[in-house]
């Protein structure tokens, strides 16, 4: 019942996206924008290491739209609620957890996809990785995408209007974008500030998705990286279905 409930809200939802395709390719233009306009200032300057520009912005900014993306998700079910929508949702037999997952599901269908024409557009300017490497920046994407939407999933369903919602969310994504590496590699930070940069968990699944982009799968950066990926999700699927339950969705 949970995979056919979950199938369910997925499919709803996925029907709703895929109508609104101008929103769908819009979302990935400010990614898009960082890869054009800053990707080439970056070509001759000395990042460390054997990797080339494209090697290194390319991965922060996959994450980068499954940061931001994600972390707004919550909007939309503050606008349900406003709507009824999420209040007949409550009167069916449908599990609460197929709730979520059918939402997270959905977005992280979307900010893959995005993904993917984010390095085809990369492999035009320059970008060289190995397959596999890329397969493993999506995955990437897909976990921090089902762990962020689940949170502001939650975080949705306990404040009351988006004038709430959004500067709690600006004070969590930016100093997660400045102090994860997304642009530049932390390491190239003086030390106090790399330092501070390993209390953010995204910094792990930057250098992680950095690696693999390298070929390198056998690293400590990977292993630290995936078990970070893997175990936030597991948290935060947990605390947004414990929400979903109590707030009765």
């Amino acid at each position: 019942m949970l995979l056919h409930d979950t199938a369910l809200i997925y499919g709803r939802y996925l029907r709703q996206s895929l109508r609104s395709r101008f929103a769908l390719l819009f979302g990935v233009l400010t990614p898009l924008l960082y890869l054009v306009f800053f990707g080439p200032l970056l070509t001759h300057l000395p990042l460390g290491g054997t990797s080339s520009s494209w090697q290194v912005l390319v991965p922060g900014l996959l994450l980068q739209l499954g940061l931001f993306g994600a972390l707004f998700a919550g909007f939309m079910i503050i606008v349900e609620q406003g709507q009824g929508v999420v209040e007949r949702m409550r009167v069916t037999p449908v599990s609460r957890l197929a709730l979520l997952l059918g939402r997270v599901l959905r977005d992280a269908t979307v900010f893959v996809f995005q993904a993917v024409l984010l390095v085809l557009a990369a492999l035009v300017m320059g970008l060289r990785a190995p397959l596999a490497g890329i397969l493993i920046g999506f995955a990437f994407v897909a976990l921090l995408t089902v762990s962020l939407a689940s949170l502001s999933y939650a975080l949705g369903m306990r404040v009351r209007t988006p004038q709430e919602f959004g500067p709690l969310i600006n004070m969590v994504s930016m100093p997660s974008m400045l102090l994860s590496g997304l642009m530049l590699p932390m390491a190239l930070a003086p030390a106090w500030l790399n330092v501070l940069s390993h209390f953010v968990p995204f910094r792990y699944l930057v250098d992680a998705v950095r690696d693999a982009y390298l070929g390198h799968y056998a690293t400590a950066h990977m292993l630290y990286g995936s078990l970070v990926a893997v175990g936030f999700a597991a948290l935060a699927v947990t605390v947004g279905t414990r929400v979903f339950r109590t707030a009765g969705a």
